[in-house]
């Protein structure tokens, strides 16, 4: 039996990406065909995937977008029993991972102008496909600050919104040599024992604070100042932010690294991970940080956000953000004797704490909702 996904782009170092690819590959592991659509893929493709470009047409991205739902649907019209799971939105979507916050919500604020484009009534149709009264797509969500904004704008039955536990790679838990790794990195990068690396990961600069981190960094005291260095992991465009780093005057403090495959080893290098988000649905990366014991920094509209909390693992910005808050935390997390507790706190949370079993829940409702669909012959 086939299942068949829909995501617009893949590439291996996006989080929706790497959630598709770990949900996929269970799916695959339980015995099921996989087929996907996509109008991209960058890296290694998997070994029995049925991977499907789709050359979409259109001048603008919502454009794109649109052609693309209307070349999956008409591929799949022939074959009505197959279920189709999207990691986009998009109509005719039997389940959605939801790796995306509320686009109405996100749009609020935004001008009346803005709000007659055809972006925006392209991206609130789509968005309602999904979650209308009337559509029949069961959406998975990866954080409990979904559910309340998709139910205010759509209305959503509590049947039609499942929420998933986190899905952190084991790959990312504090291995019994971690000093030694911890050790060598250093050695790598030149870090001494009194040197502090402050590490960012994450796509998307604007979106996760870059601007915000980079400010807090630059404001540090002496001699912290002196002592610490900024790593910035991430595929995005890196010259507006090394553009701002030159006028702060911290260019040899910093540096950028593209989307890696080492990722632990940085974790376990580091002594503070900062996330100071302007809008994150979860922040994968805030777990990935815990489970290696690396205190975090982040900002309460991360979906994770709460786990840092839960765990004693660091600390939380309160909204409405400020740039004084998060440049004293900075200091105080650097400076204090608490990180190794911290450290401890989070390693001791993470074997206790189910953050892991995203992809097999989320094949779990996959495959029965697919069986349920064969069985009763849905057209």
């Amino acid at each position: 039996m086939i299942l068949a996904f829909a995501l617009y782009k893949y590439f291996p170092y996006g989080g929706l990406q790497r959630d598709f690819l770990r949900i996929a590959s269970e799916c695959k592991h339980r015995g099921y065909g996989i087929r996907v659509y996509t109008t991209s893929w960058q890296g290694d493709k998997p070994e029995g995937f049925d991977i499907r470009l789709l050359p979409v047409k259109g001048l603008t991205n919502h454009k794109k977008m649109a052609d693309f739902c209307q070349q999956v649907q008409q591929s799949l019209r022939s074959e009505p029993k197959l279920l189709l799971t999207g990691f986009n939105k998009m109509p005719g979507l039997d389940i959605y991972y939801a790796a995306d916050t509320c686009y109405k919500a996100k749009s609020d604020n935004r001008s009346w102008l803005y709000k007659l484009s055809a972006r925006y009534r392209q991206y609130c149709a789509l968005e309602a496909a999904v979650f209308g009264k009337d559509s029949q797509t069961v959406s998975l969500l990866i954080s409990a600050l979904q559910k309340p904004e998709f139910q205010h704008y759509y209305q959503t039955p509590d049947e039609r919104l499942q929420l998933l536990p986190p899905g952190i790679a084991k790959d990312r838990c504090r291995p019994v040599d971690a000093d030694s790794i911890r050790e060598a990195f250093r050695q790598e990068f030149g870090l001494g024992n009194e040197d502090r690396l402050v590490l960012m990961v994450g796509s998307g600069f604007r979106t996760k604070g870059l601007d915000r981190a980079l400010k807090a960094i630059a404001l540090q005291p002496e001699p912290l100042n002196e002592s610490t260095r900024f790593f910035i992991i991430g595929q995005d465009k890196q010259k507006p932010f090394l553009t701002m780093a030159k006028h702060l005057g911290i260019t040899d403090k910093i540096q950028f690294f593209q989307g890696r495959d080492d990722i632990p080893r940085f974790l376990l290098g580091a002594d503070l991970l900062i996330h100071p988000a302007y809008n994150e649905n979860t922040g994968t990366v805030l777990l990935e940080a815990l489970v290696a014991g690396l205190p975090v920094l982040t900002t309460d509209v991360c979906g994770y956000a709460h786990y840092i909390l839960e765990a004693d693992a660091g600390r939380v910005i309160r909204s409405p953000f400020s740039q004084d808050a998060l440049n004293q935390a900075v200091s105080e997390m650097l400076s204090s004797e608490q990180r190794k507790q911290w450290s401890e706190n989070a390693v001791n949370f993470s074997k206790t704490t189910d953050l892991y079993s995203l992809p097999q829940c989320a094949a779990e409702l996959i495959i029965a909702r697919a069986e349920k669909k064969w069985a009763e012959g849905a057209c």
